[in-house]
């Protein structure tokens, strides 16, 4: 099943998609389930939209994308997690997971456009496979971790490198307004046969400009549930970005930025694909 969240003649809804339709859930759940958030953090919520005929049939093109969930407790997102990664940047190989957090605002919903800053023009792209939490917990097990997953996304980490590298914080670089997306959809696990098998490509303007099976990554899903909750409990509609293969804009020769006007777009097959062109702020 493919769930996401989107604004329709002004109202932000919620719903099943199927091709080009969207089931318009949240015209008739909102008064059990006010977003997608509160679906999941339901023991009862994917049941009831997996069950649901009877709601209003809305076309793709009639709907503005938000980011799957617009509304996360929060986004952690894996930094140095592809090996062939951690190899183009010359870093030593870590040996815990190099985590750091994205504001809501930092992120855009499907066909909706990135924002280039004013302050800078080093804009990079990282594709990534994001996992979306749907049970909560604290200290969770590796061999129970996947049990915590609703299901999986896209993600890309837009990156502005210089204000990144200002100092060894990540944060400012990774959350100027709209900078990343997220979406278009998440699709639930059971859909999924094997994540590992799974292979991610990001593409700018149509040229692949990273291609990597996310079995080259060195901390696994169930390995980064169970580090981050340890110190910090995962929630229903919490957001995981795995981590970005090696091809990045910043390690290329001359450098590769992002700019107004371009189209990029991260796509793992079975799951979708992110598109977003590329405007000034």
């Amino acid at each position: 099943m493919k769930i996401a969240s989107f604004i329709h003649d002004g109202r932000r809804s919620y719903g099943v998609v199927d091709g080009d339709i969207v089931l318009d859930a949240g015209a008739v759940l909102d008064h059990k389930y006010v977003d997608l958030r509160s679906v999941l953090a339901s023991d009862d919520g994917l049941a009831d939209l997996a069950k649901l005929t009877i709601a209003p049939r809305l076309n793709t093109e009639d709907i503005e994308w938000l980011p799957v969930i617009p509304n996360p407790d929060k986004v952690l997102c894996v930094g140095l997690n592809y090996l062939k990664h951690i190899i183009e940047t010359g870093r030593e190989t870590p040996k815990h997971p190099t985590l750091f957090t994205r504001f809501a605002s930092a992120q855009v919903g499907h066909e909706r456009p990135m924002i280039l800053p004013k302050a800078s023009a080093n804009f990079d792209f990282e594709g990534e496979l994001a996992v979306v939490i749907g049970k909560a917990g604290r200290h969770i097990s590796k061999e129970n971790a996947m049990a915590h997953v609703a299901g999986y996304s896209l993600f890309n980490d837009g990156s502005i490198r210089d204000w990144q590298r200002h100092t060894l914080q990540f944060t400012a670089g990774k959350n100027f307004v709209g900078s990343g997306s997220f979406g278009p959809w998440i699709v639930t696990k059971d859909e999924i046969a094997n994540v590992d098998k799974l292979v991610l490509e990001t593409r700018l303007n149509g040229e692949v400009v990273q291609r990597e099976g996310i079995d080259d990554l060195l901390f696994k899903i169930p390995d980064l549930i169970e580090y981050i909750s340890t110190f910090t409990e995962l929630l229903p509609g919490d957001v995981i970005a795995t981590g970005t293969p090696g091809g990045v804009g910043a390690f290329r020769t001359p450098p590769l930025w992002m700019q107004s006007g371009d189209v990029i777009e991260v796509e793992v097959e079975g799951i979708g694909i992110l598109r977003n062109s590329i405007k000034s702020e």
